[in-house]
């Protein structure tokens, strides 16, 4: 690309590279979990090799850190986040249950985005790589500017191991010339299906800005509560060994120390003991215009050593200092050393008691780590609960170091160094972010074993409700819209789940099983129709619940035995079948099947009299009963257009 401006260059990597990657991901995508793993772990591997150069290659091309938490960190990002993943299944079917009859079904996002920061790039970049990886997806690397060499080498470490255990080594790439515009580009590209974003406010925003799902993880501005009923030896050990992992460069770290004034004195000379240094007022004054450049933190002291920040800042301290602490009258702007700052530095607040304390650790999260980490050390249990419950953070570390706890390192917390802050903080999840949140999950849903039932109940529910027994298309009896206008119901016409999923063949009628090996109950297993009253329904002589057309008409019978009377032998001609119709007020009756088609008058309408019919077959009746008015003995109104659905009444 020689003579191309550096830019269009870096937005032609970004294009090249994500093809690539998906090219790659289409190949990955078709493996089964034995491939996904065998080629995970060897990636994981690879980093525990490189685990020692990678680290000294990250300290010194950023200056940050040091060596030997580098190497820690590489570790836990290799293989402590494979062990942690490693049995978890990312391919194919995740779970069946035949109890609930549903299945989900595990597939790749895709193409995933990867923004590293230069506080811990190498670690981070194997951390991403593996994850992505171990759900079938591929992820395009954009390196922090000041860290692009060590994490470019990370990525050709993951990408040699993917090719040794047979994938595309494409699964894992990084843009060479990283810009701010190439990382935006990258965010936004149509290929991309998601964003891993670690970094500062700015990046997170971009992120969420940037129309794909996004997984962003902010700032914190961690506070660490000591109670007085603390076991103050050990909060100083914790203490000082999170400050110094890496010099405080992860954001989950400890910033500000709220200590109970009946402990302060104590548990400050214990970290004296252990090498920290307590600032006086002339070396606070100097700290706060060193590391707080205009409200927020300079960049120049991250990470480095704490006798390097107090030599920048204008006074000395011993090269074997593991902390500088320094008081403050409180929390906010007017206070320079209350902010998020990653190194080891912590700003000291007395407080009275756990109520004022919880007061000012949410005046600390709140003044840029909210919904991030905060520390508590306590022995009474109803301090740490108040704590639990009532703090604006979603990792709490009870009893120990934060910044080792929060990332799962000492803790039982899942190993990330990506972590959610909660939609208070505007991300999108509180998690530890893992491989989990790079699978599209799918989920197949059988009908419940007794849904006919559950349906039937709700239908009579309602209908007892609105006095409307069968809405149109709800395929219960007398729902309109099955031919004829009285259908015989779902358990007569619909076929049951077991049949429909195909299980001839197999168990008795009695309890036939569904796909995944699950029971339903057989179609007749029903309770009573619809509209149709205990009393109104003549027993069958094949069981309650029969449909066959006899015990139909039986049924249509009992309905109508109010209205209709059987014709005496003195007034009607024998004829077995004769039915004699009693007028009340309302539409005539007419021997032949009634139409809504035609208009009929109200002026039709005469006192009581008898008519004399032929017989009703099955279709006749249940034409009458669905074109019934809402005035008519024989039924309630069922669409007909002479009913006024308004006032109920009939203008038939």
């Amino acid at each position: 690309m020689r003579g191309i401006d550096p830019d269009l260059a870096a937005l032609q990597e970004v294009r090249d590279q994500v093809a690539k990657a998906k090219a790659a991901q289409k190949i990955a995508a078709g493996w089964d979990q034995a491939t996904t793993d065998r080629v995970v772990s060897a990636m994981a591997e690879a980093g525990v090799r490189a685990a020692h150069d990678l680290a000294r290659l990250a300290v010194e091309e950023t200056g940050i850190g040091r060596v030997h938490y580098k190497v820690l960190k590489n570790l836990f990002g290799s293989e402590g986040v494979w062990k942690s993943i490693k049995d978890e299944p990312t391919v194919g079917f995740l779970k069946q249950d035949d109890r609930t009859g549903l299945w989900e079904v595990a597939t790749p996002v895709g193409v995933v985005a990867g923004v590293i920061p230069t506080t811990n790039p190498t670690s981070t970049a194997l951390f991403k790589a593996i994850i992505s990886v171990k759900g079938r997806n591929a992820v395009v690397i954009s390196p922090h500017p000041r860290a692009a060499r060590c994490i470019c080498e990370t990525v050709e470490v993951m990408r040699r191991a993917i090719q040794r255990a047979g994938g595309p080594a494409d699964l894992v790439s990084a843009l060479q010339r990283p810009t701010i515009d190439s990382t935006g580009a990258l965010m936004k590209h149509p290929d991309v299906s998601v964003i891993l974003a670690t970094g500062g406010s700015g990046l997170v925003r971009a992120a969420y800005s940037s129309g794909k799902p996004a997984y962003g993880v902010g700032p914190g501005n961690v506070p660490a509560y000591v109670d007085r009923s603390a076991r103050l030896d050990q909060v100083a050990k914790d203490l000082v060994t999170s400050q110094s992992f890496d010099n405080a460069t992860l954001c989950c770290s400890e910033q500000a120390l709220v200590l109970d004034r009946p402990i302060a004195d104590r548990l400050l000379e214990a970290l004296i003991e252990r090498g920290a240094h307590l600032a006086s007022s002339t070396e606070c004054a100097k700290l706060e215009a060193y590391c707080n450049r205009g409200g927020s933190m300079n960049p120049d002291l991250v990470g480095i050593d704490p006798w390097r920040i107090a030599e920048n800042a204008g006074f000395h301290v011993p090269r074997s200092t593991t902390v500088l602490l320094a008081h403050q009258g409180g929390v906010g702007r007017e206070h320079p050393l209350s902010i998020e700052v990653l190194a080891p530095v912590l700003s000291v607040h007395l407080v009275d008691g756990w109520e004022e304390g919880c007061k000012v650790a949410k005046q600390v999260l709140h003044f840029g780590g909210l919904g991030h980490t905060m520390a508590v050390h306590a022995q009474e249990r109803s301090v740490l609960e108040a704590f639990a419950l009532d703090k604006p953070a979603n990792r709490i570390v009870m009893n120990g170091p934060s910044s080792t706890g929060a990332v799962g390192f000492s803790t039982g917390l899942m190993p990330s160094f990506s972590l959610g802050c909660g939609p208070q903080a505007g991300n999108i999840t509180s998690d530890n972010i893992t491989a989990r949140h790079l699978l599209n999950i799918k989920r197949i849903a059988f009908p419940k074993a007794d849904w006919l039932e559950i349906e039937e109940r709700a239908h009579q529910r309602v209908a007892e409700m609105l006095g409307d027994p069968a809405p149109r298309g709800s395929g219960q009896r007398g729902d309109p819209g099955l031919r004829g206008g009285a259908g015989a119901g779902q358990g007569a016409h619909a076929p049951s789940t077991a049949s429909v999923l195909g299980t001839g063949g197999g168990p008795p009628a009695s309890a036939p099983q569904m796909a995944w090996g699950g029971t339903i109950p057989i179609e007749g297993r029903r309770k009573a129709p619809l509209g149709a009253a205990s009393g109104a329904v003549k027993a069958s002589s094949c069981g309650p619940d029969c449909d066959c057309s006899d015990c139909q008409r039986k049924r249509v019978e009992g309905i109508l035995s109010p209205v209709l009377v059987r014709s005496s032998p003195a007034s009607v001609p024998t004829q077995p079948s004769s039915l004699t119709f009693v007028r009340t007020p309302g539409p005539r009756l007419a021997n032949s099947p009634v139409s809504s088609s035609p208009s009929r008058s109200a002026s039709s309408a005469s006192p009581p009299s008898t008519d004399t019919g032929g017989v009703l077959d099955a279709s006749e009746i249940r034409t009458i009963l669905t074109h019934a008015g809402s005035s008519c003995p024989m039924g309630p109104c069922q669409g007909c257009p002479h009913h006024d659905i308004q006032t109920g009444a009939c203008h038939a």
